[in-house]
């Protein structure tokens, strides 16, 4: 069991929750990393991981929502394309530590040229919107990939949508909360279909997530800029390519 008499765990979901929801992210790789130090079993980390994600990135999105940075005509082949992928990847399993460097290179990459490409994006300007199809395959890929990682799937949604200037950064930090709201929701389907079942010690966790989120989601939806935003989910990124290469 985790221990009660520490409050190591909760204050570090918390933390972690108000980094990742300042970008409309529900930090999924960052319990998964805190969790790996927990007595917790590795089935009980998964599903802990993304039950405190569901919250934080629920909360993201209804306050991105009230500050009116959604976009559903942006986001909705991207939730129908992922959903059913992420349910069948949550029932594949991936040992190869290959895949790990390649993800976290990834993600680093994407971080790295965050920091100064895509401007107009950044600053608000409108860009084109790609077809369904490409959305839909795009969030097919995404699904199935944040499916057998056990995320959500904004840490891989964000990047795409910024440096392909699909949306500005807050109307990707709206649209990635609720792909990660669904991706999470069908990844716990699909785990707690295997039997997984909820550790005692989850509520306390995700109580510290929402607390976490309630901050960190204000602040990143009613008071800083774009740009700022854009700096932020790239040091939001950087870091998650370490932890998954140093995993």
């Amino acid at each position: 069991m985790i221990d009660s008499s520490s409050l190591w765990f909760p204050l570090g979901v918390a933390l972690i929750a108000l980094v990742y929801s300042l970008v409309g992210h529900g930090g999924a790789s960052g319990y998964l990393a805190l969790l790996a130090l927990s007595p917790l079993l590795p089935r009980e980390v998964a599903i802990t991981a993304l039950l405190i994600n569901l919250v934080v990135a629920g909360t993201s999105f209804v306050l991105y929502r009230l500050a009116h940075h959604f976009s559903w005509r942006l986001a909705w082949p991207f939730l129908a394309g992922s959903v059913p992928l992420a349910f069948v990847g949550s029932r594949l399993h991936l040992t190869d530590p290959v895949y790990y460097w390649l993800v976290g290179g990834v993600l680093l990459v994407s971080g790295l040229r965050l920091l100064w490409v895509a401007p107009g994006a950044a600053l608000g300007e409108t860009p084109p919107v790609p077809g369904v199809a490409v959305r839909l395959g795009t969030g097919a890929g995404i699904g199935l990939l944040s499916g057998m990682v056990g995320v959500g799937g904004g840490i891989f949604l964000s990047p795409v949508l910024l440096l392909a200037r699909w949306g500005t950064a807050k109307q990707t930090s709206a649209v990635s909360a609720i792909f990660i709201v669904a991706n999470s929701l069908a990844g716990l389907a699909g785990r707690l279909h295997q039997g997984a079942e909820l550790h005692p010690g989850t509520l306390t966790l995700v109580g510290a997530g929402f607390a976490g989120a309630l901050a960190g989601s204000s602040v990143g939806a009613f008071a800083i800029g774009q740009r700022a935003l854009q700096r932020a989910l790239a040091v939001v990124l950087v870091f998650a390519a370490a932890k998954l290469i140093f995993r």
